[in-house]
């Protein structure tokens, strides 16, 4: 079960950024109705991904990737870009969900300017952390 997590973890990210994309089409149209639904659909794959990654980390421990130093020099940036980012990412989500909430439209706008693309861009990251460890370069990643 535990084993599979980081599967789930992908998958949950994937659709976090696929919500996030459709939310800003819809947004665009001014669906406004579709773009709240979809970004709801964002913000629970988002906290349903946060406590499956919190559950693995604290049974299965960290992760190391041994690879090749081009590799694993490329790997160290995505990640940890990703991660700085991701802790940024979760006090402008509630702000800015907290301002589309309290009906504050124009400040919800200004701040999702910046929370729209760092949110894609840590669920994006998620995707290629895991495709890294565990589709591409299985051999290097030394888990426990």
């Amino acid at each position: 079960m535990i084993e599979s997590l980081p599967t789930v973890n992908a998958i949950l990210n994937s659709l976090s950024f696929l919500f996030l994309v459709v939310g800003r089409i819809f947004i665009g149209r001014g669906e406004v109705a579709k773009h709240r639904a979809s970004m709801i659909g964002a913000l629970v794959a988002s906290v349903l991904f946060l406590t499956s990654y919190l559950v693995y980390h604290a049974n299965a421990g960290a992760t190391r990737f041994a690879a090749p130093p081009v590799l694993r020099a490329v790997y160290l940036v995505i990640l940890t870009s990703h991660t700085l980012l991701a802790i940024v990412i979760v006090p402008l989500v509630l702000a800015t969900l907290w301002r589309a909430v309290r009906v504050q439209f124009e400040r919800h706008q200004r701040l999702a300017r910046w929370t729209w693309p760092l949110w894609l861009y840590v669920s994006a990251t998620g995707v290629i952390i895991y495709l890294i460890l565990y589709v591409l370069f299985p051999q290097y990643a030394q888990r426990g």
